[in-house]
């Protein structure tokens, strides 16, 4: 492309693993998580103090009380606000967070607190909420007027190419004022057509998985109660899928 605009990579990391594979593949920063079948949850103080410690990233943390809806009650709001003052004390870059009302849109009262308590010392990322609210252009001007640093979407879709002429449409309306972040099924097949839509950053997991190192399996119980999900998979970052993409980003 002839006009430059800087594009910014996160990877969406599960595991210290999957943050120090972000960093020597070439990611800016990254998201990080727990649960990654529940679409990502708070992670623990461990693994964001190490990953602090351990790479050169920009280090932005997701704070969801649980899986599931983002309509939170009082006690998950307590704990999340709780959550952000203890990613903020150990040095986080960033801040991941969302949060609806019963009624599809953005829950701007518990929000406030969250910026309130983050003020400048990090960036704040709108997660993919936005994609289940109402009217997800009536967030984003929100989110705007609350001082949020980006929003990430997938367009209202399963996944992002499917939402792209949203994106698009949300790039168009948000005019540089805030940044819009394009992420769910993000590879390096389809980075460059949502590069197009003009987005300001990608988002990948880059998920593979890898056979547990578990020799004694004991059939018929499940921890997670969930038979479908094999609890001998290990999830990670695939490198190499990531440097792909930062490849594609270099050469846009």
């Amino acid at each position: 492309m002839s006009d430059f605009r800087p594009i910014s990579l996160e990877v969406c990391s599960y595991s210290l693993y999957s943050c120090l594979a972000a960093d020597q593949a070439g990611a800016d920063r990254v998201e990080l998580c727990a649960s990654p079948w529940e679409g990502g949850t708070s992670p623990s103080a461990g693994v964001v103090s190490e990953a602090l410690t351990l790479t050169s990233l920009g280090i932005h943390v997701m704070v969801r009380a649980r899986g599931g809806d983002f309509c939170y009650d009082a006690w998950e709001k307590k704990t999340m606000l709780a959550e952000v003052n203890q990613y903020l004390s150990m040095g986080v870059h960033g801040i991941v967070v969302g949060a609806l009302n019963p009624k599809g849109d953005l829950d701007i009262d518990f929000l406030k607190e969250v910026t309130y308590i983050v003020g400048d010392s990090a960036e704040l990322t709108c997660h993919r909420a936005i994609d289940v609210s109402r009217q997800p252009l009536e967030v984003m001007e929100a989110l705007i007027e609350l001082g949020f640093t980006r929003i990430l979407t997938s367009g209202q879709k399963n996944k992002a190419i499917e939402g792209i002429d949203a994106i698009a449409n949300m790039v168009e309306a948000a005019q540089g004022r805030i940044q819009i972040m394009a992420g769910s099924g993000v590879n390096p097949q389809n980075c460059l057509q949502l590069l197009d839509a003009g987005v300001d950053a990608l988002h990948l997991s880059a998920r593979t998985t890898r056979e547990s190192d578990m020799v004694y399996r004991r059939p018929g119980i499940s921890m997670g109660g969930v038979a479908e999900i094999s609890e001998f998979e290990v999830a990670y970052a695939s490198p190499e899928i990531i440097r792909a993409v930062v490849s594609k980003i270099k050469n846009y």
